[in-house]
């Protein structure tokens, strides 16, 4: 774990197992300098334990780097239970992987990504109190993706604004990878806004019903990336973005709610260089943690929880105005306002100590 690439001095790793539910899990928090790391639970089929654990490690630094940016007092974290969603997510299961949660004593806080449902938080609330996202108590805020949707929405109008001058997606030819919770509703906002959507997903049901639905055309997920378009928008899983795809693609805008966009940290540089215009992912994407971290908090206000998403949208144009302006990818810049944020507060902590 050391030697790999995606370690980036995480403060933690925590492996998880239970002979008797058949559970396997890893925890990654990378950073608690802003305060507990809260970021998701995913539940996937692995090829691998080291493929895993590299994917919550990158993905808990993204965290950190999320909840920096979006203002929050909280670090940066992610677990991965390995497996088949359908069959890994039992009771028995999910209660010995809160069982772990709850052993770190509010170090790490989780909440739902893929391949997990509110009900599966609401299962593991039984046992700990550090998860967040659960349809019930007085501070619940359920499901966090319609938050994740609207933050990626304003982010991308605001994207297309600095690309083009205008907002305007009207006859916008737009590709969305992905129609889970999170692409499905921004698939809805964009089609009501007047673009031309071409989607692909695993699921031959959902493609269908974009078809039917939005008029959406139904393009292979292979193939997608590389279609002309205006906009490409990826809501599937990470890694789309490759160094063939910013040399070669026929794309102007990428602004999407997956994770680690980027198939390797160079591609940040190559789109720039190659003219195209990319939102960082966990920059666009942090509305739905900025509800769970609402309800983390004790004191859910849906209204305070709007307003807090609809800033990403001017952090955005904040983010892309600076990146033109001093001629550096977007990615770089987005990192830097969070690390500022993040070397602050250890030096408040190094003052104080």
């Amino acid at each position: 774990m050391f030697d790999t690439p995606d370690f980036d001095d995480h403060e933690e790793v925590v492996s998880v197992s239970c002979a008797r539910s058949g559970l396997r899990a890893i925890i990654a928090l990378h950073s608690t300098a802003l305060g507990p790391a809260l970021g998701g639970i995913r539940c996937w089929s692995y090829d691998s334990g080291t493929a895993a654990t590299r994917d919550a490690l990158r993905l808990s630094r993204g965290m950190t780097y999320k909840n920096a940016l979006a203002g929050l007092d909280l670090g940066g974290g992610k677990a991965v239970i390995l497996g088949d969603p359908a069959t890994a997510r039992s009771p028995a299961a999910l209660h010995a992987f809160a069982g772990a949660v709850d052993r770190l004593d509010g170090r790490y806080i989780g909440a739902e990504d893929v391949g997990m449902t509110v009900a599966d938080i609401d299962l593991m609330r039984d046992v700990t109190p550090h998860v967040a996202g659960t349809s019930w108590g007085a501070a619940a805020s359920g499901d966090p993706s319609p938050h994740t949707a609207e933050g990626v929405f304003l982010a991308l109008k605001a994207t297309v604004a600095a690309a083009t001058g205008s907002d305007d997606l009207t006859d916008a030819r737009v590709g969305v990878m992905g129609l889970g919770a999170v692409g499905w509703k921004l698939a809805e906002r964009l089609r009501a806004e007047g673009a031309r959507l071409l989607v692909s997903d695993v699921n031959v049901t959902r493609v269908t019903r974009a078809a039917a639905q939005l008029d959406a055309d139904i393009v292979d997920p292979r193939r997608l990336p590389f279609e002309p378009m205006d906009v490409f928008v990826p809501c599937a899983l990470g890694g789309v973005l490759t160094r063939d795809f910013a040399e070669t693609a026929p794309v102007r805008i990428v602004c999407g709610a997956a994770n680690n966009q980027l198939a390797t940290p160079d591609v940040d540089a190559a789109l720039w260089e190659a003219g195209k215009l990319y939102a960082p992912d966990y920059l666009v994407n942090a509305g739905g943690v900025i509800n769970v971290a609402a309800e983390a908090s004790g004191e859910y206000d849906a209204y305070r929880v709007g307003v807090a998403v609809r800033e990403i949208g001017a952090t955005a144009a904040r983010v892309l105005e600076t990146a033109r302006r001093e001629d550096r990818p977007t990615g770089a810049v987005a990192d830097a306002m969070a690390l500022a944020r993040i070397e602050g507060a250890r030096e408040e902590r190094r003052r104080r100590a």
